[in-house]
């Protein structure tokens, strides 16, 4: 019997599900309507709010010190990495009232994984695997070295063999070894099992009964292709999963099958039970008919899948056995609305929180009959080594999840983030485009949307065609049109939509983002120059075509053992299609450089291994060239990801700066001497509204 739980919903949380209320059925003009009328509803509930107090720019940019908080499967014991000015270590707590302590005064490991057994912590690192004996048994310390030369990688904790974890390993760069791939089983004492070695590369596997291999998934072309007899000679595939079809392997089943989190017979991804004879059933899939499955917990002594998530649009949590229903049912009574994960023990639950309103994340212990006992609760967060406060909720802005028809007639999703006690209709609108193209905005907290939103901004996060999480159809939907084409239209289209309901003012409209997000905010600027008036441009290629050539040969995956140019091409971005190349290249930003009549600023790395600096110094000198209002930041030490502290505040506080000049809103809190040097520095570049 499968039970499906969805959160109870009251107050804000009531009010948001108004949105999502017409998405299981056919797209029409009454289910758009409804959208609009929720909207309303959503925008007076806002207005009534008071008008928030202004947060420090630093609340957003904190780092949590606390991190990787794993419960033992007995339910016994909690770790936890807690991290200050780079330094890491390792905390342990006996349940339920023990006193905290530190294990491990260093550890370069970012996540934990228990044994089976609750005897076993073992910390994966990027340099090598540590083990911490819990019950005081001997073998703590370092089990065997990763990445590197040994090319390793922690696969997972072995499941028939607690004192054990597999790895695989990839073959070394110089083809040495005959290019084998190999799974590992490796001991606490270091000892290993080869468990099956391959020319093609090893994706997962699934362990069985008597610790012996059941189920190999293997790359091979551009397809994950699953096998249940590996050794076999011939060896005949179970299952393919090709032109973006994927099959996650979640764990052994009994009878001899196989529970996957898929969409090898469907297009959204679902809980998936594959049995012996090869029959594929779809166990769970979201009730809304919207999202991917974003997570599966699983039982952490047998296995199998307790509780099934989706957080694409509104989160939602799923229990697949009666007794836990009725238990998770009184948890999500005390959260409300909120996004929950659930890590079963025997004895109790550790449950996660998180909210669109809630920076960061809260951790709760749950009895049997569910009630909640806060863990953690004084978890920080710290900014250039100075504790910041978590922000109150009370003052953060709600992010609402609504959808609106494009051109075509194609239904789309995405967030707007309303600010509190503000007259929507006359704020300015920022819309914010995320990176990837191939990722997705999700319903939780955003530091760039709830920073801006407290400046008083409407912040419009759309999850245009191309988008993950949504299901294949709505990825493959982009059809490689990536240019000025149908993914810039769906976002400009839903920046109109919103105008045409009383969101935003229209004259004062900018659009910002970084990576693909940045390259999407040039787009905005140069061809729709009378709806976006300034751009804010994080990490931006202006040439996609220029990324789509740097596919060809750049070792980097989409999909594990699957060469990042054969997904491209799946995705209608073959990185040899010569017309498909000369069209991006054409409707460029850095092509149309005179036809930008807005200032932009853009913010770089110069080690960004992604949009290689020349590109953007090209551009931004092109600018300067043409007469543009083209502002210019670059920290030569970033990469793409630009983690430096003083450098994120930089972004943010130029970002506010080019805002209030262009839109109208409140001018940044003043830099401190620091960061005025650190402009100096990096500042390469000021148009006039940095002047």
């Amino acid at each position: 019997m499968i039970v499906r739980i969805l959160f109870r919903m009251s107050g804000a949380a009531a009010l948001a599900s108004l949105f999502l209320a017409a998405s299981a059925g056919a797209a029409s003009p009454g289910a758009m309507a409804q959208e609009a009328a929720a909207l309303r509803a959503a925008v007076a509930s806002e207005r009534a709010r008071p008008v928030a107090p202004r947060v420090p720019r630093a609340t957003f940019l904190a780092q949590a010190q606390v991190q990787a908080v794993a419960l033992s499967p007995d339910g016994d014991h909690l770790a936890w990495i807690h991290e200050r000015n780079g330094r890491r270590t390792l905390w342990l707590q006996a349940l339920p009232d023990g006193k905290p302590r530190v294990v491990l005064p260093r550890t370069d490991a970012a996540e934990l994984a228990w044994s089976a057994d609750s005897r076993w912590l073992f910390l994966p690192g990027p340099r090598q695997l540590a083990v911490i004996g819990v019950a005081g048994q001997r073998g703590a310390g370092k089990v065997t070295a990763l990445g590197g030369i040994t090319r390793r990688e922690f696969l997972w904790v072995d499941p028939m063999t607690p004192a054990a974890v597999l790895l695989r390993e990839r073959p070394a760069r110089n083809g040495g070894a005959e290019g084998r791939w190999r799974l590992l089983r490796v001991a606490v004492d270091g000892s290993e099992t080869r468990l099956h070695e391959d020319v093609h590369p090893i994706v997962d596997a699934a362990i069985g009964p008597g610790g012996k291999l059941a189920w190999l998934m293997l790359a091979e072309g551009d397809a994950h292709v699953l096998y249940r007899h590996a050794d076999a000679i011939p060896r005949q595939p179970v299952l393919r999963c090709a032109q973006m079809r994927r099959c996650g392997l979640l764990g052994h089943a009994a009878g001899d099958g196989l529970w996957l989190s898929g969409n090898a017979d469907g297009d959204r991804t679902a809980l998936l039970l594959l049995d012996a004879q090869g029959r594929l059933e779809r166990v769970h899939e979201d009730p809304r008919g919207e999202a991917d499955v974003f997570e599966v917990r699983l039982d952490p002594r047998d296995g199998r899948p307790r509780f099934v998530g989706y957080r694409s649009t509104v989160a939602q949590l799923h229990a697949l056995e009666p007794a836990d229903a009725a238990r998770l049912a009184a948890i999500q009574r005390q959260r409300p609305g909120r996004s929950l994960s659930v890590d079963p023990g025997v004895a109790r639950w550790l449950v996660r929180e998180r909210g669109d309103t809630l920076r960061g994340e809260r951790w709760w212990l749950a009895d049997a009959q569910g009630a909640l006992t806060e863990v953690l609760a004084d978890a920080g967060f710290v900014f250039q080594g100075k504790p910041q406060l978590r922000p109150e909720e009370s003052v953060m802005a709600r992010k609402w999840p609504m959808r609106w028809m494009a051109s075509d007639g194609r239904v789309l999703h995405g967030f707007v983030t309303l600010p509190p006690g503000v007259d929507v209709a006359r704020a300015p609108l920022v819309v914010s485009v995320h990176g990837g193209p191939f990722n997705l905005v999700r319903p939780d907290f955003s530091n760039d949307a709830q920073l801006l939103a407290n400046r008083g901004y409407v912040v419009f996060q759309p999850n245009f065609r191309g988008s993950t999480g949504l299901g294949r159809d709505y990825v493959l939907a982009s059809k490689g049109d990536f240019g000025n084409g149908r993914v810039q239209q769906d976002i400009v289209e839903g920046t109109r939509w919103l105008l045409a309901n009383g969101i935003g003012d229209a004259q004062r409209v900018g659009i910002t983002g970084a990576s693909f997000g940045g390259y999407s905010a040039l787009l905005g600027v140069t061809f729709q120059p009378e709806l976006f008036r300034v751009a804010v441009a994080g990490v931006p290629p202006a040439d996609f075509s220029f990324v789509l050539r740097e596919y060809l040969g750049s070792g980097h995956e989409m999909f594990p053992g699957i060469p990042m140019a054969d997904s491209m091409r799946h995705l209608g971005l073959d990185p040899t299609d010569e017309a498909l190349a000369a069209r991006l290249a054409a409707q460029s930003p850095a092509a149309n450089a005179a036809a930008l009549h807005r200032p932009v600023l853009i913010l770089a790395g110069g080690q960004d291994e992604r949009v290689p600096i020349r590109g953007v110094t090209h551009y931004a000198a092109l600018l300067r060239t043409l007469g543009k209002d083209v502002s210019l930041f670059v920290d030569e030490d970033a990469d793409h990801g630009i983690a430096d502290d003083r450098s994120r505040e930089a972004y943010y506080f130029l970002m506010e700066r080019m805002l209030h000049e262009t839109l109208g809103g409140p001018a940044p809190e003043p830099a401190d001497a620091a960061l005025q040097r650190h402009l100096q520095q990096y500042l390469r570049l000021s148009g006039t509204g940095l002047r």
